[in-house]
């Protein structure tokens, strides 16, 4: 039995320890970081935490630096485990090998900041496949922290107690029927096989795995929009697709680019909410559409964490100025 003595020490302690506890960001400060806070960016203790990028690169021109800082910032506030890339990695025509010197000019010297040396989960977009999609592939033979093995892959992430996070990657492309009538602007689009992926896809998403807790998809074209392709034949089409697939799946959130903005989309009576990600360097004009919860057109990148049965997606502006956090949404399991 423990005496009040020790008893009285214990609460001491954990009181203590309490009271001195440091976000990731206190500490770094403490050991030497140089770079900034993000004021409002939340912190949620033992959270979970990964950010995630779209259409950034522009060999550091328009504000792909501005939101290169702040993602670097972002994920020192975070303790952030990995980077999602959406998409439209390289503008305007992809890159040509792995030696190209747009990894350089648009990824190496761009995203310099030590905590942005970590895991980056990428996925393809439309102008990266006006290149040659099997350098970014082969790029994760080279690179510690580019993750690109094959067109489209799955991840699955120990989240907490046992419990995991399925991240699906797509390949969008082949799915937008207007690339494939100019398969010489689209490198190898029309080689590939839409019924093989979406057989993989539903596979996937449908594991009787009892520990998956959180399904989200990635991908580059967005299932809806209240931007420039509002109306676009090919988001309607994108959405007739798989609206209802990742519905049957009960997937949790679908994050895209595309559109060079920020927006969050959940229609009505659906349960997967779009995160739609696509402004890492150039901004658009956007807007509304039913089911829009947040729509701006502004610089920056979204930040994803989670705990229990709580997703929290905060949207971040990034500009010369510094960074601001400009809407908050919370899912419950």
């Amino acid at each position: 039995m423990i005496n009040f003595k020790v008893q009285f020490s214990l609460l001491f302690f954990l009181v203590l320890n309490f009271f001195n506890a440091q976000t990731p960001f206190e500490y770094e400060k403490e050991t030497g970081y140089k770079g900034n806070n993000i004021p409002g960016l939340t912190y949620i203790e033992d959270s979970f935490n990964f950010l995630v990028l779209g259409d950034f690169g522009r060999v550091g021109d328009y504000y792909q630096k501005d939101v290169a800082r702040e993602l670097g910032n972002a994920t020192v506030v975070l303790d952030a485990e990995f980077i999602v890339s959406v998409g439209d990695n390289f503008y305007p025509n992809g890159v040509q090998s792995t030696q190209d010197y747009h990894w350089i000019s648009s990824f190496e010297s761009i995203y310099t900041n030590p905590s942005l040396y970590t895991d980056w989960y990428v996925a393809l977009g439309n102008h990266d496949y006006r290149g040659s999609v099997q350098a970014q592939i082969d790029y994760s033979k080279i690179s510690r922290r580019w993750h690109l093995p094959s067109r489209y892959y799955s991840k699955t992430f120990e989240i907490e107690n046992g419990e995991k996070l399925l991240l699906v990657v797509m390949d969008t492309n082949p799915f937008i029927e207007d690339y494939h009538k100019s398969p010489e602007k689209y490198d190898g689009i029309k080689k590939q096989d839409t019924l093989a992926q979406t057989k993989w896809l539903e596979q996937t998403l449908g594991t009787s795995d009892p520990s998956i807790k959180w399904k989200i998809v990635v991908g580059h074209h967005p299932l809806y929009s209240g931007g420039k392709r509002k109306t676009d034949k090919n988001t309607l089409s994108f959405e007739k697709k798989f609206a209802n697939v990742f519905e049957k799946y009960k997937v949790d959130a679908y994050i895209c680019g595309h559109e060079h903005d920020l927006q969050i989309i959940k229609p009505k009576g659906r349960k997967t909410a779009q995160f739609l990600s696509g402004s890492g360097s150039e901004v658009r004009t956007t807007g509304n559409r039913e089911g829009t919860i947040f729509a701006a057109a502004e610089p920056g990148f979204m930040t994803f964490s989670i705990l229990k049965n709580k997703l929290l997606v905060q949207t971040v502006k990034a500009n010369a100025n510094g960074a601001q956090v400009l809407h908050q949404h919370e899912i419950s399991k």
